[in-house]
């Protein structure tokens, strides 16, 4: 355990770059809790990069920590041989800009050319700024659809994908070895421009991203004539430019932007939550909808990479689709008009994660695709991407997803994408419409030809330095004692993915090759699963639900009926 006083009156006397640090660690000088929360770890630098609340201390996202981070990566990157140039990109949110201008100061300290974004840019835009100008990596400042109070620092590797399990350690070894206050290069921001170390990213690698976006249009042919009406809500966040410009691209002539949420705020004002899967986010949205009544309300999170939508109910209200639904109909709607219009690739390749519904099986069945299945996080459905171009066969790849409204089509990026699926999802819901047909009819059909489906999550949280010792006492409990029934229905199999091994009934082990990670999961009878996994990114331990009916009432009952129970079985 660190010596919480020691490093705290260190941070007091040498934190001084950012003002607001000292006047942080001064408000909580005789707070032990507070101090205690801020300095008894380190803010972990994983797969998924650095991601915490901003502020003062050593578990936090500040000047400090984002430095170290980028001091560690630029001595991995000049001892590695990989190119010496990084792409660098940044969201809405509190200190992001800042952020990405302190990590461009160290990479070119270190000799390292920096290409970064000239304002705020999605996520996946990083993704494509990295392979189009061939970089060595890639950083994008964000915390996704976090609370204000965080914000993180993902990294990128050449391919465009997160960084993988091993760069990741490689990394960390780097940064565990730099001082905080006398390790860390860097130098003037504006003076790294001037000298060309530090340039910005121009229009033409954007317009080429966008290109790439149409390409993957298979009805926008429809879109124009389709009077298709959308509302649409960028959450104060990223998406606001480049997805009203893909919309318009392909003919989307109607679109009213939410006011209060249109313009980036890092405070988030109007959603505590600016998470396109909860409905509170799309609250605002809803209410412009009971005005405008569109066919369609998208909404994308503030890094633009996740995009929930809402849709009219015929009852005169909007229903919400879940992540799910959503990517089920997409992959069908992909999948059926690219056989129609002979864009169908020999061989097709569709991936989705472990905890994405299982009706994607039945549908990737039904039009001949092989389906990829990959563990929690799109880094994974990325890498299949790049295996597929690696073997000379991008083209193979349709469309990939994951159960948290994350969804991409084309290999152009290798991280989800909420500019391709707001322009997919619009074309989808226009071709539907020119058949007379609504979306949550379209839904209704898929249930009817695949059966109903009910996915669902519960989010435990727990925060802090005793919720992550409680996370861990959950996933240990849960090995060394697993269930043997969930409301009411066996426990056919445990697979434990951090032991490689699934584990049947009658005592048969088979082999889980995929790599090693956090998760559990419990089928059940009748087509139904429990899936639990502590996140990667936020303070909270997840149960995913599956059930299946032939009514969705019977469905649902009964993945409430497990929710009820696993909530009891995990102490919460």
């Amino acid at each position: 355990m660190a010596d919480i006083q020691k490093l705290y009156e260190l941070w007091l006397e040498k934190a001084t770059e950012d003002p607001d640090l000292r006047t942080e660690l001064q408000s909580v000088a005789s707070d032990e809790e507070e101090k205690k929360d801020r300095f008894y770890r380190e803010l972990e630098f994983g797969t998924a990069g650095l991601r915490g609340v901003i502020g003062a201390g050593t578990n936090r996202m500040n000047v400090y920590t984002v430095k170290r981070a980028t001091q560690g990566l630029a001595e991995y990157i000049l001892t590695s041989g990989i190119e010496k140039s990084v792409a660098i990109a940044y969201d809405s949110r509190n200190k992001s800009d800042y952020f990405s201008k302190c990590a461009a100061e160290v990479l070119a300290a270190n000799g390292i050319k920096v290409h970064i974004y000239k304002e705020l840019m999605p996520t996946p835009m990083l993704s494509w700024a990295v392979r189009h100008l061939k970089c060595g990596a890639g950083i994008v400042v964000t915390a996704s659809h976090n609370p204000a109070k965080y914000n993180g620092y993902k990294v990128y590797g050449s391919d465009g994908c997160q960084m993988t399990s091993e760069a990741a350690d490689a990394v960390l070894s780097k940064i565990n070895n730099i001082d905080t206050f006398s390790g860390i290069k860097s130098t003037d921001f504006e003076k790294a421009v001037a000298e060309g170390t530090v340039c910005y990213i121009d229009d033409s690698v954007i317009d080429a991203y966008i290109g790439k976006v149409r390409e993957q249009s298979l009805h926008s042919d429809l879109v124009p004539t389709s009077n298709l009406k959308v509302v649409y809500t960028p959450l104060n966040g990223t998406g606001n430019k480049p997805v009203r410009r893909i919309l318009k691209e392909i003919g989307v002539k109607d679109v009213v932007v939410v006011p209060e949420q249109e313009n980036p705020d890092g405070n988030f004002p109007t959603c505590p939550f600016p998470n396109p899967e909860i409905r509170e986010a799309l609250q605002c949205g809803l209410n412009l909808c009971d005005k405008e009544k569109p066919d369609l309300l998208l909404a994308t999170d503030p890094d633009a990479d996740r995009v929930g939508i809402a849709v009219p109910d015929g009852e005169g209200g909007y229903a919400l689709f879940t992540g799910n639904e959503t990517g089920a109909l997409l992959l069908d709607y992909v999948c059926k008009e690219r056989i129609a219009l002979g864009k169908m690739p020999n061989n097709p390749v569709a991936v989705k994660t472990i905890v994405t519904s299982d009706i994607t099986k039945a549908i990737s069945k039904k039009y001949g695709v092989e389906l990829r299945e990959v563990l929690t996080g799109f880094k994974y459905i990325g890498e299949q991407v790049g295996l597929l171009e690696a073997a000379g066969e991008e083209e193979r790849y349709i469309f990939g997803f994951e159960e948290s409204y994350g969804y991409l089509a084309g290999g152009y990026v290798r991280d989800k994408d909420a500019v391709v699926a707001s322009m997919l999802i619009c074309e989808m819901a226009a071709y539907y419409r020119t058949k007379g047909i609504s979306m949550i009819e379209a839904r209704k059909k898929l249930y009817e030809e695949y059966g109903v489906y009910v996915n669902a999550v519960d989010n435990f949280v727990c925060e802090g330095a005793s919720g992550m010792e409680r996370m861990k006492e959950i996933m240990s409990g849960l090995r060394s004692n697993a269930p043997e029934a969930i409301g009411g229905l066996k426990v056919l199999a445990v697979s434990d993915y951090m032991a490689s091994k699934k584990t049947e009934q009658n005592g048969t082990v088979t082999e889980i090759k995929l790599p090693k990670s956090d998760v559990i999961t419990f089928t059940l009878e009748d087509d139904a699963s429990v899936i639990i996994r502590p996140s990667g990114t936020e303070p909270k331990i997840k149960a995913y639900y599956t059930t299946k009916g032939a009514q969705r009432e019977t469905a649902v009952e009964l993945q409430k009926k497990l929710s009820a129970e696993f909530t009891k079985i995990l102490g919460f």
